[in-house]
C-alpha cells in the first residue's frame, strides 16, 4: 500500500524524534538502527526509504535536539530560571529530553564530521541564547562572547559530571549546585572600570 508524500514526511520526522531521544539516552553507539525503527512503529526494512546511513540519522537527530533545547531555551522567564533549569535534578535524570551537548558530547568527538557539524551549529546557539540573556540583563563588552562561552562550558560540563557518579551519591548535587553558583557568577554583571585620570 503506497503512502502520500504527507504521510512520508510524517514518518520521517517520527524517526528523526525517536532518535533524537533515543541517541541521548543511550548514545550514538548504543542504539542501533532497527531499535530506533522499532520504537518509533516501524520495521527495519523502511528505514532506507527515508535516510541513506544511520550517519544521516545521526545527524538529523543531532539537529532535533539541539532545536528542541533552543524552544526550552526560549521558554527560560530569564538568564536565572533557564541556568537553573538546565542544572537541575530533575534535568540529570532525564538525559533523552534534556541537553544533547551534556548527553552526547563525549560520543560526538567519535562521530563523523557530518554529526560533528551540527555539534558545532547547536553549541553556536546556545552561545547566542547566552550572549542575549547577557545583552537583556544590562550586560556590554567585547567580550560578550567569552563569557557566554564559558557559561556554556561551565553548564554542560557540570551536567555531564553530575550525570557520571552515582544518583545516590551527594557529589552529583554538589556538582550542580557548583555549576550553578559558577554559571550565575559569570552571568552576574560586572563593574565597569573607572576611566584613569590623565
Amino acid at each position: 500500500m503506497r503512502i502520500t508524500k504527507e504521510q512520508a514526511n510524517e514518518n520521517r520526522e517520527r524517526v528523526i524524534d525517536t532518535a533524537s531521544e533515543l541517541f541521548r539516552a543511550h548514545g550514538f553507539d548504543g542504539i542501533g538502527v532497527a531499535d530506533v525503527m522499532k520504537a518509533a512503529g516501524f520495521t527495519h526494512g523502511g528505514f532506507y526509504n527515508h535516510f541513506d546511513s544511520k550517519e544521516a540519522l545521526s545527524a538529523a537527530a543531532t539537529r532535533r535536539a539541539f532545536e528542541r533545547m533552543a524552544i526550552d531555551r526560549e521558554r527560560a522567564r530569564d538568564l536565572a530560571d533557564l541556568l537553573t533549569r538546565y542544572l537541575s535534578r530533575a534535568s540529570r535524570k532525564t538525559p533523552a529530553r534534556s541537553c544533547p551537548a551534556a548527553a552526547l558530547g563525549a560520543d560526538a568527538g567519535r562521530q563523523p564530521d557530518r554529526v560533528k557539524a551540527e555539534f558545532a551549529e547547536g553549541i553556536e546557539g546556545m552561545i547566542a541564547t547566552m550572549m542575549q540573556r547577557l545583552e537583556a540583563e544590562g550586560a556590554t563588552g567585547e567580550d560578550m562572547r567569552r563569557r557566554a562561552l564559558n557559561i556554556v562550558t561551565k553548564m554542560v560540563g557540570a551536567l555531564m559530571l553530575a550525570r557520571a557518579v552515582p544518583d545516590d551519591d551527594p557529589l552529583a548535587h554538589e556538582i550542580l549546585a557548583t555549576g550553578l553558583d559558577g554559571c550565575l557568577a559569570e552571568a552576574a554583571p560586572k563593574p565597569r572600570t573607572p576611566a584613569r585620570r590623565r
